[in-house]
């Protein structure tokens, strides 16, 4: 499944007007320099405090629309608002691993939610809807492997398998879950209008960059969508 090209559920222009993404596919090659992940996560828990003027807005307008599904933003917020507010506790993040590092350092400095996903685990195609509750959603709970479901109403991403990341943004599932040795990779940058197209873009540049300097062999696209 390459370029992945994911579906969007019109009705949730009522719920995000506006609401656009960067969708980034990546057909993997060889990981020569995973040490790229490490620096650009360092950078941004340095620098993101002064990286972006417009990501307060940003990201109480994605506390906006969580409310507006039904969701919390307190107690389950955004995943890009998670992030930040880990980093200006702690000061600092632990790495992850080479790809999800470098994806979580373009999430901090833009705050912007940014999925990565192994494409290779999908069954048909990646789409935000609606969920009407019957769905599995597969998780961790208590070290365990877990099954749950997401609320009627609550926005999702899905395949035809079951539910990917609950809450929009919010969590994402243990079977299509991203490392550095997925050979299909899919990235979604996840923008609402107080993030200005352009820094969408930037954000966008920022992270193929960081893939094609980890795997100078890796084959690239990118496609906006939205509702």
């Amino acid at each position: 499944m390459f370029p992945v090209i994911p579906s969007i559920d019109p009705r949730l222009a009522n719920l995000a007007p506006g609401f656009r993404a960067l969708s980034i596919s990546v057909r993997g090659a060889e990981m020569i320099h995973p040490e790229v992940g490490a620096a650009a996560l360092a950078h941004a828990c340095q620098t993101f405090t002064t990286s972006a003027p417009w990501a307060e807005a940003h990201l109480q307008a994605w506390a906006e629309v969580f409310r507006r599904f039904g969701a919390k933003p307190q107690r389950t917020p955004c995943s890009a608002d998670a992030l930040r507010k880990r980093v200006l506790r702690d000061g600092t993040m632990a790495n992850i691993d080479p790809v999800v590092d470098l994806y979580n350092a373009v999430s901090i400095r833009y705050a912007i939610a940014v999925g990565g996903e192994n494409a290779a685990a999908y069954v048909g195609t990646p789409t935000l809807t609606l969920a009407d509750g019957s769905e599995l959603f597969d998780t961790i709970k208590e070290g365990a492997p877990a099954h749950e479901h997401p609320d009627a109403g609550e926005v999702v991403w899905r395949d035809d398998l079951g539910v990917t990341c609950r809450r929009w943004n919010w969590r994402q599932g243990v079977r299509t879950r991203l490392d550095a040795h997925a050979k299909e990779m899919w990235f979604i940058l996840e923008s609402l209008p107080e993030m200005p197209l352009d820094a969408l873009h930037a954000a966008g540049e920022e992270l193929m960059s960081g893939l094609r300097q980890m795997m100078p062999g890796a084959e690239i696209e990118s496609m906006l969508v939205g509702v």
